[in-house]
């Protein structure tokens, strides 16, 4: 028995050294050295030697054994670890909106921009999902099997205290509709609301936009909004109405008296907004208003 200790031992500590490999690079992208060329592709470096294959049909023409390339890891149909130039719609422990593609007995498949479908199990579905629907989703690690999963229980990853302080500039991920606005994921890390009335641009579900935060009220619950607060959402709307006068030969047949929709499907801002953006360029004279239009003073 003493004669087997050893091998065991060490092939414990070459499946843990090869776990722990795949926890570091499973569900991320990584730049990697290519160690040699073979007719089924290029073997790249994870960590003192390890190796996944970057399979032939992603490897560019030129790539050489040195070389350096930018590449997404995950396990294919076998399960077995393998290198991708493809870019995911979702890495690691981010948030994205991803459409189900088919369903089987143990859940659903999501198209994520891979060759291999991204596996929704029931068990981590919020609610039962169809063919054609669209769904936000976290993309995790199951450390079990190594293998990566999708959830749509959001809830349990965004959970923590918050920080946040009026006006910050956040990244916001557009969800799903509700009777007053959108579910919101900001920053990857926490659920927000953004109401319809502070939507001035064109988004869908599945949009990354910049967002602001608006309050973050007692019970926790974050509203958010997609212009600055004050003065500089007053200099951000000047910047953009000289732009487009600059772009549509000094004059814009828009003024105070302009339909609010009109404005808003025109520049993204609501009236109030313009109204105050064309006082201060006025103020500065660097527009002229005019009965039907405003127009660019030269000079």
């Amino acid at each position: 028995m003493l004669t087997y200790d050893k091998p065991v031992y060490n092939i414990r500590l070459l499946s843990r050294k090869i776990q722990a490999m795949e926890a570091m690079t499973l569900g991320k992208t990584k730049i990697l050295k290519v160690l040699k060329m073979t007719s089924h592709g290029a073997f790249l470096e994870i960590d003192d030697g390890e190796e996944v294959l970057l399979p032939k049909k992603f490897v560019k023409k030129g790539l050489n054994t040195g070389d350096n390339v930018e590449v997404f890891i995950y396990t294919d149909s076998e399960d077995r670890l393998v290198a991708t130039t493809l870019s995911p719609k979702i890495r690691l422990d981010e948030f994205a909106v991803l459409e189900v593609t088919d369903l089987n007995k143990f859940g659903a498949f999501l198209d994520w921009g891979l060759d291999k479908d991204l596996f929704l199990p029931f068990g981590e579905q919020e609610k039962r999902v169809n063919v054609g629907d669209r769904v936000i989703v976290r993309l995790c690690h199951d450390k079990q099997t190594d293998r990566l999963f999708a959830s749509s229980k959001i809830g349990r990853f965004t959970k923590g205290p918050v920080s946040f302080k009026k006006g910050e500039e956040v990244d916001l991920l557009i969800g799903r509709k509700s009777e007053l606005g959108y579910q919101v994921i900001i920053n990857d890390a926490h659920v927000g609301l953004l109401y319809f009335d502070k939507v001035f641009q064109k988004i869908e579900m599945g949009d990354r936009v910049k967002g602001y935060i608006d309050q973050v009220r007692e019970d926790g619950k974050i509203d958010v909004g997609l212009s600055k607060h004050g003065y500089d959402q007053v200099l951000d709307a000047q910047e953009i109405l000289l732009s487009k006068l600059n772009t549509n030969k000094g004059v814009l047949p828009f003024t105070d008296k302009s339909d609010p929709k009109a404005i808003e499907r025109e520049f993204s801002m609501s009236k109030n907004t313009f109204k105050k953006a064309i006082g201060g360029l006025y103020k500065q004279k660097k527009i002229r208003i005019e009965a039907d239009r405003i127009v660019l003073v030269s000079g």
